[in-house]
């Protein structure tokens, strides 16, 4: 592993990733946010956090008549067996159960309306200071015994490599849907990782979304870059009720446990990317993912 200040220069991109025998820690260039408190939801403190930290948590985005709604709509999606025969559904690899239902802002209208509501996507525009439209979104359960986890990594490192992302000007909206406790596999982060971009080793065979989006292991750090980053950084477990959320920065390190609780957790994901940070080719990758999970549909998200 080698620290870099900067990309490859050579070739102009700034996040080289997956070329290389060795890892590499490269310092991000980006600030976190671009935009500032005026007429926003966000406030002074919340934005000063997130350019610090890399996410902002807000308890209470839903009402809890919303989320019962939302968790109705949940359950109908995962039994409804047009979903489920969807490529768009992914299924876990051992017990076969619904792990997640990809741009489903597409096949709901409940969950369209949510992610265009200016709780969700005003606070996506402030903190990118741009209109937005949705990069992805997603579902995911982890249902009670046997939820599967999700490994370290980058968000922003793979939408890189596979999707052609520019720059991590983007953001996650994590809003939860059941409460979160530490052991129920709950959203880890190492506060501050978003400042650094780990450049990962291997390179990506065609057609990687069908294996990486059950169990991902190319485009995921090395253990040396995941120790300098926790011992630097610390962890975070993001805890929470159900209907609170976590906007977090496209390049945070991050990832989940297992569940091997009686309590499910699931959460609806929605990632917002700026309009001037349109996805070009990929970066370290022989072609494109499919749309629903990388989007190609640049239109803003209606106010």
């Amino acid at each position: 592993m080698t620290a870099v200040v900067g990309g490859d220069r050579r070739t102009g991109d700034r996040y080289p990733t997956r070329i290389a025998a060795n890892a590499s820690l490269i310092a991000r260039e980006e600030p976190a946010v671009w935009g500032g408190p005026d007429g926003g939801m966000f406030g002074v403190g919340e934005l000063e956090a997130h350019e610090r930290d890399g996410f902002v948590q807000v308890p209470q985005l839903l009402t809890p008549a919303e989320v019962a709604g939302y968790a109705a709509e949940l359950d109908r999606l995962a039994t409804d067996p047009d979903v489920r025969r969807d490529e768009r559904c992914v299924v876990e690899k051992t017990s076969n159960e619904v792990r997640s239902i990809f741009e489903v802002h597409r096949i709901s209208d409940a969950v369209a309306r949510l992610v265009a509501d200016e709780r969700v996507a005003g606070r996506a525009r402030q903190i990118l200071g741009s209109e937005v439209y949705v990069h992805q979104s997603r579902i995911n359960y982890k249902p009670g015994f046997g939820g599967g986890g999700f490994y370290w990594h980058s968000d922003f490192e793979t939408w890189h490599a596979e999707d052609g992302m520019p720059v991590p000007r983007a953001v996650s909206c994590s809003i939860s849907l059941t409460e979160n406790f530490p052991y129920n596999g709950c959203l880890m982060i190492m506060p501050g990782s978003h400042r650094t971009f780990v450049s990962c080793v291997g390179e990506t065979p065609a057609d990687h979304y069908r294996e990486s989006l059950k169990e991902q292991e190319i485009g995921t750090p090395d253990p040396d870059s995941l120790t300098v980053l926790s011992d630097r950084h610390g962890i975070a477990m993001l805890t929470g009720a159900a209907g609170s959320a976590t906007f977090f920065d496209s390049n945070c390190m991050h990832g989940s446990s297992d569940n091997i609780s009686p309590y499910p957790r699931s959460n609806i994901f929605v990632v917002f990317n700026s309009v001037e940070n349109e996805c070009v080719e990929p970066f370290s990758a022989p072609g494109r993912r499919p749309d629903f999970i990388g989007a190609r549909d640049f239109t803003p998200v209606p106010h």
